[in-house]
């Protein structure tokens, strides 16, 4: 039988399956469990726990589908080796089900921004970072400011070309978690910051709104970091006030 000494826990309180859960993404975190290790089979964490198969099983599809574990078919179930974007998806839908999620999304964005622009100014003071990823950065703000100055303005595209360019800061730190992670919060803030963009146009404020992207890529050029908050919560007073 293989080890299964960290799954002794009494179950209780939480539901059977979500202890399971439990027990098994705490023994990744403790070391117990290394990546690409092979957990014990359903008959020995259902004997060891004193669950049912049905419910093992369970909590085996629910860390497969969270990308936490993956089955070999004939060879059993391994801790995964490889970030999957889908690991991150109940820490943010958490956030989306609780009371003021909206504030609170904003808020975990702002932090997200401010530690996205110090690991881009830091990748971009590392000896040899080439430039390829700032000049996408200047690309992306181009063709943002192509779409605001469009004769056939269309609210639509200005908010994919900002996406874009977000997008491609990020791309300065070389993180595929904080990739994913401003994927989905892009995802799921896109119906408050359309209404942000309508109201940004009916106010006359496009231009506003293009100089706060050029402070961002003018940070970058400069490997400005002591701005970098000032710079953030100028932007976020500004969505504030127009969102308001």
């Amino acid at each position: 039988m293989g080890n299964t000494s960290f799954l002794k826990e009494a179950v209780g309180g939480k539901s059977v399956v979500s202890k399971i859960v439990d027990n098994i993404t705490n023994a990744i975190i403790n070391g117990e469990l290394n990546p690409g290790d092979k957990i014990p089979t359903e008959g020995e964490l259902s004997e060891s726990m004193g669950v049912g198969r049905n419910s093992v099983r369970e909590a085996i599809k629910i860390l497969e589908a969270y990308g936490v574990v993956h089955i070999k078919r004939a060879e059993g179930t391994f801790v995964s080796q490889e970030y999957d974007s889908k690991m991150i998806y109940p820490v943010l839908y958490g956030i989306i089900l609780q009371k003021d999620s909206t504030k609170q999304i904003m808020e975990l964005r702002k932090v997200i921004d401010v530690g996205i622009l110090q690991l881009a100014v830091d990748k971009l003071n590392s000896t040899g970072f080439g430039d390829a990823y700032l000049n996408a950065v200047e690309e992306a703000l181009d063709s943002l400011e192509k779409e605001v100055h469009s004769d056939e303005l269309q609210i639509r595209r200005v908010h994919e070309a900002d996406v874009a360019f977000h997008a491609a800061v990020v791309g300065i730190t070389e993180n595929t978690m904080l990739e994913a992670i401003c994927n989905y919060v892009d995802k799921i803030t896109r119906r408050s910051r359309m209404t942000t963009m309508d109201q940004i146009f009916s106010g006359g404020e496009l231009e506003n709104f293009l100089e706060m992207h050029r402070r961002i890529v003018r940070l970058l050029q400069e490997r400005d970091a002591a701005s970098i908050y000032k710079i953030v919560e100028e932007h976020y007073q500004y969505w504030v006030k127009v969102k308001e």
